[in-house]
């Protein structure tokens, strides 16, 4: 008899252990809210880099307490916004989602094209065309978009950001909504006919609260600029800074220096950008009741302003500094938000950047490191005569945009010449070009399985049917660009290499330095919420992330 009694205690433990796993196992107990945040040009090293001076509830609260995946890389180029969000969200690269810059030279309609826009769309909440907008360029689903069908379009997928692209492509086809920032005169998020025939009162409300207002105030280093020694002297001769003013050094009068820069679009180029989009999102979460029932809702923020402090002033600069100072704020903000409205434990959040930057070249050369600007003015009147002479032919090249040189093949087969002899050419040309480093064709893209290297990057990021038919890429830390501030856009680890934060719901606590890429985040949210891969995805799941992996 006492044997058998402890037999059932025996069973009825075990069995209480494993009704215990599967509560706690992600895959039984979805989360009700993932938020995606990407920080525009964001380096890997500003987590490191002004970590000492960040508070514990912003970035850190992620990096103590989720799982940071410290060798995180882009896996394509170029390594631009439109392609940065869209691989985020699908899972895959500009080779099979199609957005592979944030303009590019249509061959069919024979003319430059935005990867959001849309002029079949009116603009809502605004006058002009901020407003006609679509996702209909990006040819996949995002997760965001596979969650929707899951729950039968009743989890809600919201997207937020300064920039148009940076709001729409994450959300997806199937998005609820899409709102981004209209400066200017207005100082209001707007959105596209193709969500809604009207701004919904939450968003009106916000709008008439005149947040922007708020915001046109000086602009100080949040603490003493003494002790900002992580970045370089505030003066200093690779910052652009804003008209109306000498220097680009604090303070800064917004209020005063918007007459002469766009009026609100000058909190574009500043921390407040990021504040207001924080402001927007936390409005939201209320406004569209996000994660308040059983079906996993996906809100998708994205803080531009980092994109244009890093532009204007360098990857070194006191700017970019306080902007990530402050920024760790503003998501500390989010945090709060979601943890009083969502509940601790009841949502997921990852943080990664649609690219990183190279410092300002001029800095380089300045301490004595290999860097450089191209003149793309020089290089064309150089390439324009080599065809003239070699072909007799002056419109033998209908685009040179994005790296890339776009063939008229029309004119090609009226003169008799064989493509891939032309490509060819063009390549052993341009190789010889001051600061060019490395060419190919587009033969060899579609022909060739590169297994690494620059190479490989250049394959993931071709479309065969909207790429050139020559693509080249720079010396390191060579740019087509001012001499002040930096960009980005190759497959350099300075662009390549972002963060990738996990954190909430689902996610163990911890770090790995193995490789993972920016295509592996939407199929491992995809797993968490065990619903299907985006249709293209080619990433993979990260499995150290989850918990009881």
């Amino acid at each position: 008899m006492k044997n058998f009694l402890l037999f059932i205690l025996s069973v009825t433990f075990s069995f209480s252990c494993v009704a215990q796993k599967q509560t706690n196992n992600p895959k039984n107990n979805k989360t009700k809210l993932v938020v995606g945040i990407v920080v525009d040009q964001m380096r890997y090293e500003y987590l490191t880099r002004f970590q000492d001076k960040f508070g514990n509830e912003g970035f850190m609260r992620m990096v103590n307490n989720g799982f940071n995946c410290k060798n995180n890389h882009y896996n394509y180029v170029p390594t631009y916004t439109g392609p940065g969000h869209a691989s985020i969200y699908t899972g895959t690269t500009p080779k099979y989602h199609g957005v592979i810059s944030n303009s590019w030279y249509d061959k069919d309609i024979k003319k430059t094209v935005y990867c959001a826009g849309d002029d079949s769309m009116v603009s809502i909440g605004a006058e002009g065309m901020d407003g006609q907008m679509s996702p209909h360029r990006m040819k996949t689903t995002s997760f965001a978009d596979e969650n929707r069908l899951f729950t039968q379009m009743r989890g809600k997928t919201i997207g937020i950001s300064i920039k148009d692209r940076g709001a729409i492509l994450p959300a997806g086809h199937t998005a609820n909504g899409a709102y981004w920032y209209q400066g200017e005169q207005e100082g209001n998020f707007i959105t596209s006919s193709f969500y809604m025939n009207e701004l919904p009162s939450w968003v009106k409300k916000f709008n008439n609260k005149k947040y922007s207002e708020k915001y046109l105030k000086t602009w100080n280093t949040m603490y003493d600029i003494s002790t900002y020694v992580e970045s370089g002297n505030d003066l200093n001769d690779f910052e652009g800074g804003f008209k109306g003013k000498e220097t680009a050094t604090f303070p800064y009068d917004l209020k005063k220096l918007s007459t002469d820069n766009g009026g609100y679009n000058i909190l574009k180029s500043t921390p407040f950008g990021n504040s207001i989009v924080a402001d927007f999102a936390i409005a939201a979460i209320d406004g569209e009741q996000l994660g308040q029932d059983n079906h996993t809702d996906v809100l998708a923020v994205s803080f531009s302003s980092t994109d244009y402090v890093g532009h204007n002033f360098g990857v070194n600069s006191k700017e970019v500094q306080d902007t990530y100072l402050r920024l760790d704020k503003d998501i500390e903000r989010l945090f709060n938000a979601l943890d009083a409205k969502v509940g601790k434990g009841n949502y997921t959040v990852f943080l990664t950047a649609d690219h990183g930057a190279v410092h300002v070249p001029s800095y380089l050369k300045s301490v004595k490191i290999p860097a450089g600007y191209v003149s793309s003015t020089q290089a064309r009147v150089k390439f324009k005569t080599f065809l003239k002479e070699k072909y007799n032919s002056d419109d033998l090249v209908e685009s040179v945009s994005n790296n890339q040189v776009f063939l008229n093949r029309e004119k090609i087969k009226e003169l008799g010449l064989d493509l891939h002899e032309v490509q060819d050419a063009i390549v052993n040309e341009i190789i010889n070009y001051r600061g060019i480093d490395k060419a190919y064709t587009a033969y060899a893209m579609t022909n060739t399985a590169f297994g690494s290297g620059i190479e490989k990057l250049i394959q993931n990021g071709f479309n065969q049917k909207r790429s050139g038919d020559v693509i080249y890429v720079n010396d390191p830390a060579t740019i087509s660009y001012s001499r002040t501030g930096s960009t980005h856009g190759s497959g350099l680890n300075y662009d390549t290499h972002v963060p990738l934060l996990f954190y909430g719901h689902g996610i163990s606590k911890g770090s790995t330095m193995e490789r993972t890429e920016i295509v592996d985040i939407a199929p491992t949210i995809s797993s968490l919420l065990g619903i299907s891969l985006p249709n293209g995805s080619t990433g993979q799941p990260i499995q150290q992330v989850f918990e009881d992996n």
